[in-house]
This record gives structure tokens, sequence and C-alpha cells, in this order.
């Protein structure tokens, strides 16, 4: 095969920033995404109805001229989020509220560190019908950050699926076979999203030959035994699993330096490197669920309408991108070149 066209697809996980920045993320996704789960961990993060509201302005004033692109917009807990914060980012329009563990990634540091203390939250989300997203990883210092998610699994996750049957959760970014495992076994209720770094590279790729900070990002890289075990998931068209890039923007500098922040910027590629690991693993039948229907049918929000056709064609991802402010970002994959290619 050498062209596909599916349904507009969307982004069920990414990060624009904030200020300037949105100049460079919000047209790079709505080129081919019409919907966005945007991650509220801004400096300060969104707490409240009133950030919400302030912050789906500024991303909707960035938009391309004539794009009907949407943002849906995530509430940030802390141990000081209340009954009446949900009630009120509900009625905001805010479609879910995202559980950072306090330190498991970048700009966490307000998050939660009390998790049982969030329970009657969970229990107002379920009655709101908000979905709850959560980053799967502890954050001790003892554990190894290889085993993260899978403790994060054994020790929260597994008591939060228990104690609210009815609250969907989508278990952000997964990457390892466990988490996998975990999603294939839980009810209806618990899906999660999978980004194109994950299904693309393993640890080899981040330390063999040197410390790649490009592809640096939190969930870390996992052995191929767990890169293994996504690729083979998706392959199956399962409608758990879903499309979230977790495309997120750092400054070139901030990368190549002693912060090594987390982060992969893949909006202006995900898309196309979806479609190649897709077509690598002769599934390409599958990319449509994957990337434009399991999402929408989660959520409880309708497909879009519209088409995207890709090609296969070779093309080389740019080596930076010059952002507002005039400092480079490093795409994900720059420099390489991709197989398919969105057609003009």
């Amino acid at each position: 095969m050498t062209e596909i066209t599916i349904q507009t697809p969307d982004d069920w996980h990414l990060h624009f920033r904030d200020g300037d920045m949105l100049q460079e993320t919000v047209p790079a996704t709505a080129r081919c995404f019409n919907r966005a789960i945007v991650m509220p961990n801004l400096v300060p993060p969104v707490t409240n109805a009133t950030m919400v509201n302030e912050y789906r302005d500024r991303i909707l004033a960035a938009r391309p001229e004539g794009s009907a692109f949407e943002p849906l917009m995530v509430l940030y807990l802390t141990n000081d989020t209340s009954k009446q914060d949900i009630i009120d980012a509900k009625a905001a329009g805010t479609i879910a509220a995202k559980l950072y563990p306090a330190g498991a990634t970048t700009n966490s540091d307000a998050a939660v560190k009390a998790l049982d203390a969030l329970f009657p939250i969970f229990e107002e989300m379920e009655k709101q019908g908000m979905l709850l997203l959560i980053h799967g990883e502890v954050t001790d210092n003892h554990i190894d950050i290889f085993d993260r998610e899978k403790e994060f699994i054994d020790r929260n996750l597994s008591r939060i699926v228990a104690a609210f049957p009815t609250l969907k959760i989508v278990f952000e970014h997964i990457t390892t076979k466990d988490a996998v495992e975990f999603v294939l076994a839980a009810g209806d209720n618990v899906a999660a999203t999978i980004t194109p770094q994950h299904l693309l590279l393993n640890r080899n790729d981040l330390l063999v030959g040197g410390v790649r900070p490009h592809n640096y990002c939190l969930p870390v890289l996992k052995r191929n035994i767990h890169q293994q075990a996504l690729r083979e998931v998706v392959a199956t068209g399962n409608k758990k699993f879903f499309l979230g890039t977790d495309s997120a923007p750092h400054e070139k500098d901030k990368k190549e330096s002693a912060c090594g922040c987390a982060g992969c910027y893949s909006a202006w590629s995900a898309l196309e490197l979806y479609t190649q690991v897709f077509d690598e693993l002769d599934a390409l039948d599958k990319l449509e669920g994957f990337a434009s229907h399991h999402g929408a049918d989660f959520y409880g929000l309708p497909r879009n309408e519209g088409s995207v056709t890709l090609v296969k064609e070779d093309w080389t991802i740019p080596e930076s991108i010059e952002l507002p402010n005039g400092h480079d970002i490093v795409p994900f994959f720059g420099g390489q070149t991709c197989s398919w290619k969105i057609k003009s």
C-alpha cells in the first residue's frame, strides 16, 4: 500500500506550553489533528475553572486562521483540589483531570503527594462524568526508574480502578508490557495512550553510543521487550489503545544541558511516524481505529468529519525549528528520514 486515507484524527495527550511557544505548537498540531487533550502542567499549573478558561482562550488565539481545531481542557490535580473545583471545572467544559505524582515529570512539583486523600475527588469526578488521566509512575528515590510504572500499577492504579468501577481512566503514555497486560485485563472504563517514541525506540536509543537528550522523555524509554509489547498490541487494533503523542517541546539548550528536560517534540511528524510504525507491523488497516476512532469513542465524543491522506514517500524531518523567541527546538527524529508523508 502506498497511500492511505483515514478519518481526521485527534491527539489524546500533548503539551502546548504557554506564551510565545503557542505560536509554534498550536499550528503544528492543528495541521492534521482536529482535537487534542491539552496537559495542564504550566507554571503555575491549571488548577481551577478560571485558569482553564484563560488557557483555552490563549490556545484559541494561536490557532491558524480558518482552523477549526479544538483544545480539550484538563484540570491539574493537587492535594488542595476540592470537590467544588471539579464541579466548576466540569461546568466550564473541562473534560478530564490529570493525576501527576509529585516530581514525576516536567512542572509536576505542585502535584499529588498523598494519593489516598484524593479518593473523595475521584468520587466526585465519577459523579460528574469527568475522566481521570494518569501519569502512572511512583517517584520514590529507591525505586529504579525503569520499574516505576510497574510499581505504580501494583501499588496505586489497581486500587483506584477497583474503588471506582465506573470512573473512566486513561493510563497515559504507557511504556511497559506490564501496563499493556493491566489495561487488557481491566474493565471497559480503562484505556491507554501510546506515544510514537515508545513505539519506535527503546532504551538503547537513549543510551548506546552516548546519551541522546532529544530521545529523553518521561516515562523513560524501556527495554526492547516492552517496546515489542506496545507494538504488538497496537497491531491487534484493540479499542482500549489510542493515539496520544505526548508531544512536549523544550528549547534545544534546555534539552542539551545539565537539566536534560524530559520530552519529545513530535507534533510536526507524529502522525507520519505512527503510520510508518503501522506499516512496519503490516497493520495499516488498524491505523484509523488507533488514530481516529478509539479515543473519541472512549471519551464519549463524536468521531471527526473529514479525512487525512498519507502517501508512502520519504522525507527528512527538519533538524531544528526556530521558535518565536529566536531559540531553536529539535523535533523528534530531527534530521532523520520518515517513510510516510501527509499529502498536500
